[in-house]
């Protein structure tokens, strides 16, 4: 019998898809979190494990910017990922909408769920608010503005210190400037009041956005993340991040494109990331591959994986955590058009040294 084209397609998309899972040791799987939805174009996933399960959400609308931009959340039950539904938007009044940004998805030792996201006309504008959920996401409560001068998490996950203390990452995009600070903003009462400490950079020399936060043995924190000078950025802390030394730029490339990284349960770090330099005189660079590295002291990096590679396309802004299972949960924009979710086992990972901060050729 002779198949159908489209279905010949779907199999032979179907057979590379193993392939590539087969190549590369430790992915364990890549999927779409949705096929279809009610908007066009989605960016800044985030996601989170929750007793109930694993939750996602995002921001989706006719473009970025757009006025019609809300924040969408899907969850992960029973082997598959729920329709998105949007949570929150950007409604003013009946006159006026505004743009939602960046959500963050966090889950305290105790209390509710956090929903974390930014509202107003750009970044340089926009205000932090938060909503909260008891139910693991399908429901949500309690939705308020945050504190004038508190951003909330500008666009990775907060941690949370042996001592209770949520600590946030941020940064700051100063209209007047143009400056790009990192700082970081402390709850010791469970969300419910912050702290901001100072400004971790002058955003002239480095100018740095969205941190993500790593653990040492001997307690040092470090952040590394986006900046403009075309490589991962990256600060230290020893005592619990109330004060930060100074910022240097690594060794791993960046195309001013959003980052993601944590600490595993066995002690090594790992970042996703675009491993692509920025283009000189431009903003940015490329956004693919998306790529996986692991590190044993958060400063010399071996590659791992390479989620996407397909070029002139954008996958980018990547979220990372590890759930209880031990596997790494991700989840990344896909050409703008939907948000995919790869789960990663560490400990089947095959690494390579990068002579030079070069991706191994294949």
């Amino acid at each position: 019998m002779k198949l159908p084209i489209a279905v010949l397609l779907v199999a032979s998309s179907l057979s590379l898809f193993a392939a590539d899972l087969a190549s590369q040791p430790g992915l364990v799987k890549s999927e779409f979190i949705y096929e279809a939805a009610p908007f066009p174009e989605c960016h800044a996933s985030t996601i989170v494990e929750t007793k109930a399960g694993l939750v996602s959400a995002w921001f989706g609308g006719t473009r970025e910017k757009n006025p019609d931009v809300g924040i969408w959340v899907s969850r992960f039950i029973g082997g598959k990922w729920t329709s998105p539904v949007e949570v929150a938007n950007g409604v003013q009044s009946p006159t006026k909408r505004v743009p939602t940004w960046n959500p963050v998805l966090f889950q305290p030792k105790q209390g509710p769920l956090l929903l974390f996201f930014k509202v107003g006309p750009s970044p340089q504008t926009w205000w932090g608010e938060v909503v909260e959920s008891d139910d693991g996401g399908v429901t949500w409560k309690n939705r308020r503005r945050l504190p004038d001068g508190i951003l909330g998490p500008i666009k990775n996950k907060p941690v949370q210190l042996s001592d209770g203390t949520i600590l946030s990452p941020t940064s700051n995009e100063d209209p007047e400037t143009d400056a790009w600070r990192v700082y970081f903003e402390r709850s010791t009462d469970n969300g419910r009041t912050w702290t901001a400490t100072p400004f971790v950079n002058d955003g002239k020399t480095i100018g740095a956005i969205q941190p993500s936060m790593l653990f040492h043995p001997d307690g040092r924190l470090q952040a590394i993340g986006r900046s403009r000078q075309n490589r991962i950025f990256d600060v230290s802390s020893s005592d619990g991040g109330k004060t930060w030394g100074t910022m240097t730029l690594g060794a791993l490339p960046n195309p001013n494109s959003g980052t993601d990284a944590l600490t595993l349960k066995d002690g090594r770090h790992l970042i996703v990331y675009n491993h692509v330099p920025g283009l000189p005189g431009q903003w940015g660079g490329k956004r693919s591959p998306l790529n996986v590295a692991v590190s044993r002291d958060g400063r010399t990096w071996d590659a791992a994986l390479v989620l996407e590679e397909e070029p002139n396309m954008e996958f980018s802004y990547p979220a990372v955590i590890q759930s209880a299972d031990g596997l790494v949960q991700i989840t990344y924009t896909w050409k703008r058009r939907r948000v995919k979710h790869a789960v990663v086992d560490p400990g089947k990972l095959v690494t390579h040294p990068m002579a030079e901060g070069a991706w191994p050729s294949k």
